[in-house]
């Protein structure tokens, strides 16, 4: 079995980053077993095909501009929902994933299954930060990504407090 954890986004565009903020939070408090890599994908695109080729659950935190929802409203979508979505540009680097997503399809290496969690974002000016509506529901991301894997059958444990 394998899985990827990916966080997408840009870190000097304040809300644009929760999802990498949110992967290196997960890593940094939780064991995961070796088969599961986590990624900070920041706005790399295609350099991560390889990296979830073939995945058995690619796991995506992001920034995610939804209808109807509110500053760090979470949303989860997953598989043939996650087509729908890209048909908006709805995230500056979007282009990037959802052409990686195509091009595995195009190969043949796509993901067995593929789940988003989106956080409504405040802001994408400049700025290293997370606005405080993210920054407040950093920790519900973070909980939503174990609770995905635990899903999946991944064994997670919280790493000793230092």
């Amino acid at each position: 079995m394998r899985v990827v954890v990916l966080g997408v986004g840009n870190i000097l565009m304040s809300d644009e980053g929760v999802g990498v903020y949110a992967v290196t939070e997960l890593d940094k408090l939780y064991a995961l077993p070796d088969w599961v890599e986590v990624i900070d994908g920041g706005t790399s695109g295609m350099d991560c095909l390889d990296r979830i080729a073939d995945a058995d659950l690619l796991l995506i935190a992001d920034s995610m501009r939804s209808p109807g929802k509110q500053p760090g409203d979470i949303t989860r979508i997953a598989d043939e929902e996650i087509n729908a979505w890209f048909k908006t540009r709805i995230s500056p680097h979007q282009v990037g994933l959802s052409d990686v997503l195509a091009a595995c399809v195009f190969q043949g290496i796509a993901p067995k299954k593929v789940v988003l969690v989106g956080v409504q974002p405040a802001s994408f000016d400049t700025a290293m930060e997370l606005t405080p509506q993210v920054a407040a529901v950093l920790p519900q991301v973070i909980e939503r990504l174990v609770a995905e894997l635990v899903d999946f059958g991944v064994t997670v444990h919280a790493k000793a407090a230092a």
